[in-house]
């Protein structure tokens, strides 16, 4: 990515978390981290990986919930962030964190069986 494509995406982050926090009323989407956000080069469409509390079908419900309200997040990033065209919004549930508390499990396991 260039470094237009980090700026924004950096500025897009910092808007969504905002967005997300304040404006979404639908009860599906409960407490939502934005970890991070990817842009294109050609800043045609926007990744925003997302952490959210609860099981599988809580998040399910929740990736539902924001894709329905892509339009309305869209616009909004749009009203806040001058671009010429406002990149599409698609939404991933971010892994990695629970990928960590799983190796932080087994590297603490490791130390009590010692």
């Amino acid at each position: 990515m260039s470094l237009r494509s980090n700026r924004i995406a950096e500025q897009m982050k910092k808007e969504l978390g905002e967005i997300l926090g304040r404006k979404i009323k639908d009860p599906r989407v409960g407490f939502v981290t934005v970890t991070d956000v990817a842009v294109t080069g050609d800043l045609q469409q926007a990744t925003v990986y997302i952490s959210s509390l609860g099981n599988e079908r809580e998040r399910e419900e929740t990736l539902k919930a924001l894709e329905k309200a892509s339009g309305f997040i869209r616009s909004e990033i749009g009203s806040r962030i001058r671009l010429r065209r406002t990149p599409e919004i698609l939404f991933e549930f971010d892994s990695s964190v629970e990928y960590g508390n799983k190796i932080d499990a087994l590297l603490r396991s490791l130390h009590e069986d010692k």
